[in-house]
């Protein structure tokens, strides 16, 4: 095992991490805000720190297996989670350790949750900063730095095979620092498009910025208490609802399309199932909430379903009304929709709907092979045949994903909160969700959540976004044999 590659990494990342520190100071200065000082010096023991271990560790050529690029990829989004709290603290937004981590690490995993009760009293510069976490693990750290690494004679292969551990994962291009790039300048444009957009619809530059970081990242952080329903704007809610579903969609077909190939789309079976899934869930959540709540109208019914339909499904978390206050069978319905969530090459989180179409589809050919035992019966995903052991991977993934979630909603049940806020709040974790149900609710947040849930929550946001087996590997006896 290279400790020393792995520290010297590390070092660089929390280095650059320090660094998009100093990017929320401007905003500080321009809305006379108090928190210039705690940024600067937040900023100042991360980026010496950080460079430091890298300029005394980092070695001519750097080899990293496999093992390295695990380590890395789970150590790194610890760490740099450990050295974000720094503004928090600093600043005093938040001044308890357990909390500012819980903020911190649901910004660097994209998930959302928060356990702070006033969010507009939060100084602009952290409030950026706060933002920028998500922007930053929106497409990962990691994928990140591929596209900087190489430059300084790192490999990046291992990283990106730890830090991408879908099942399916379209390449761009045989290089992987290029594929970096590739994906970043999807993401940028992107989140351009959507700040020009809301700039257009009357939303301030600063709100529109943030909103846009949380979107694109399927993230969720939002700088008002009421979310998105602080603007009440049909026009900013369709914004960003198409944005959010855009962003749960495999940034590959984004790129072909750019280059001009828009029916690529329309050939993935993993995006026609997503579609077909989101879709018939805002039917049907509309029509329910048609028939509760017939004071909204057709078109408000459609406008609250469309918005939260695929704010859960892409793991995004935003809200435009408050659905913990719905009747049982819609909010039953978006509970379900936190496990699939979003699309394999996507920046959503949660199961994947690669995984829950591969599953379907070998329980179908399980079924056909009882009535035709002699049968060869193959699945197949994009007109290619899945290989048995692929398919036994999802079939694992499953039962320790529903697994992790079970104990962990019995660990949180057990420190006294009640069973849906609990389970909720484990499905939303897990899955890079944010909002939950109950006391966790989308105008709610997670501070009433004893210490022991908020670092189980913390643990969940961190298997989720590696996807479990990034670290589950790490226990075991043979990742540590020489």
């Amino acid at each position: 095992m290279n400790f020393r590659a792995i520290f010297s990494i590390l070092g660089f990342l929390i280095g650059c991490s320090g660094c998009a520190m100093l990017l929320g100071i401007p905003f500080s200065i321009y809305y006379n805000d108090n928190d210039i000082v705690p940024l600067l010096i937040s900023s100042g023991i991360s980026i010496i720190t950080g460079f430091v271990i890298w300029l005394l560790l980092k070695q001519p050529d750097q080899r990293l297996g496999s093992k390295e690029g695990f380590l890395i990829a789970t150590s790194g989004w610890i760490a740099i989670s450990v050295f974000g709290t720094l503004p928090y603290l600093i600043s005093g937004s938040i001044p308890v350790f357990t909390d500012a981590f819980f903020e911190t690490i649901s910004g660097f995993t994209t998930t959302g949750a928060s356990i702070l009760n006033d969010v507009e009293k939060l100084p602009h510069g952290i409030l950026f900063w706060r933002s920028m976490t998500h922007w930053i693990g929106g497409m990962g750290i990691i994928v990140l730095s591929l596209a900087i690494l190489p430059l300084l004679g790192i490999a990046g292969m291992q990283l990106y095979k730890a830090e991408a551990a879908g099942p399916t994962k379209d390449k761009l291009s045989p290089r992987i620092a290029e594929t970096a790039r590739l994906l970043w300048t999807v993401y940028v444009s992107l989140t351009f498009a959507e700040i020009v957009l809301l700039l257009f619809g009357g939303m301030p530059l600063f709100d529109a910025i943030c909103h846009s970081f949380g979107t694109i990242a399927t993230g969720g952080f939002s700088t008002k208490n009421l979310s998105v329903a602080y603007f009440r704007s049909s026009y900013i809610e369709y914004v960003i609802g198409i944005f959010m579903f855009l962003s749960a969609i495999n940034f590959s077909l984004h790129y072909a399309a750019l280059k001009g190939d828009l029916l690529n789309y329309f050939r993935n079976s993993e995006f026609k199932f997503f579609i077909m899934l989101v879709g018939s869930a805002i039917m049907i959540v509309t029509l329910i909430n048609l028939l509760t709540q017939p004071v909204l109208g057709v078109i408000d019914s459609f406008r609250f379903s469309f918005f939260n339909v695929i704010s859960i499904s892409s793991c995004t978390g935003f809200a435009n009304a408050d659905f913990a206050l719905w009747v049982p069978a819609a909010q039953f319905l978006l509970f379900v929709l936190m496990f699939p969530g979003g699309c394999a090459g996507s920046t959503s989180g949660a199961i994947k709907n690669v995984r829950v179409l591969l599953l379907l589809k070998n329980i179908f050919s399980e079924v056909k092979k009882i009535f035709h035992p002699q049968a060869i019966i193959s699945v197949k995903f994009n007109g290619k045949i899945v290989a048995p052991d692929i398919l036994s991977m999802i079939a694992s993934f499953f039962v320790i994903y529903l697994s992790t979630f079970a104990l962990s909603s019995f660990i949180i049940i057990m420190t006294g909160v009640d069973i849906i806020s609990a389970m909720s709040g484990v499905a939303s974790c897990m899955g890079g969700v944010g909002p939950g149900l109950n006391s966790v609710g989308p105008m709610a947040n997670y501070s009433s959540i004893p210490i022991i849930g908020k670092w189980v929550l913390s643990s969940d946001m961190l298997l989720g976004r590696l996807e479990l087996f990034t670290i589950m590997v790490i226990f075991t006896k043979s990742f540590w044999k020489v």
